[in-house]
């Protein structure tokens, strides 16, 4: 009887041990399963942080670039950019459509300024430059700093409008109540004439708008009192 009370217990040691180290080993497991999940977690934070700065870095560069596609291809209607070199060597189209070229303008509500064309508009054949101005005036007693953006339209001619000079995405200041007149330089491409997309274009009309970029402190007589005007900073 004790020989076989001996062996029962045996028995039970053994299956107990058994269990012991199943569970011992699903514990391991379960640890290793949390770690590698950890580490799995830990490489997803980093690929995804690493692609909000890609993001946030392309986003930054994108705006520049697309400028300088717009530029070299026309795209949206932006004009492209021509040096002094390459106008001297255009010539106008003998026999070329005349084109007319209207000037419109326009400012942001928050710029107090009055910002016109001096000219309506002009007329031009492909090759031939052309000079325009826009005159533009601070109507407030604040020196404000501003930027024009511009575009062609219709946008399938900006391919073809080559500015040589001009005013736009550069910052123009102005003082309290200054006016100024700003060039305009430009051709329209000889290739015009090649285009079967251009032949219904008789006119192409280029327009400015000015944005505030900021405002200055500055002191200013008032006329009718004498008494310094302190305008404020923003």
């Amino acid at each position: 009887l004790n020989r076989i009370l001996i062996k029962k217990i045996n028995r039970i040691t053994n299956i107990n041990t058994l269990n012991y180290k199943r569970i011992q080993k699903f514990s391991n497991n379960k640890s290793n399963n949390k770690k590698n999940i950890n580490e799995s977690n830990y490489q997803i934070a980093y690929y995804m942080s690493a692609i909000a700065f890609g993001i946030f870095g392309l986003a930054y560069a994108s705006v520049p670039l697309y400028k300088v596609f717009c530029q070299m291809t026309g795209f949206g209607g932006t004009t492209r950019r021509a040096n002094e070199s390459t106008a001297n060597t255009v010539k106008p189209v003998d026999g070329a459509n005349v084109i007319r070229i209207d000037f419109t303008s326009n400012v942001h509500s928050e710029i107090p300024w009055q910002f016109t064309p001096t000219q309506s508009s002009v007329k031009v054949v492909p090759g031939e430059t052309a000079l325009a101005f826009y005159t533009v005036k601070n109507n407030s007693n604040k020196a404000i700093t501003g930027v024009a953006t511009y575009n062609v339209y219709p946008p399938k001619s900006g391919l073809y409008f080559n500015k040589i000079q001009c005013f736009c995405f550069e910052e123009q200041r102005l003082g309290p109540y200054e006016e100024i007149d700003m060039p305009v330089f430009f051709f329209i491409d000889p290739e015009f004439v090649k285009d079967p997309a251009m032949q219904s274009v008789t006119s192409i009309t280029l327009s400015y708008t000015f944005f505030k970029t900021g405002e200055e402190d500055i002191e200013i007589k008032d006329n009718n009192s004498n008494a310094i005007i302190n305008t404020a900073n923003k």
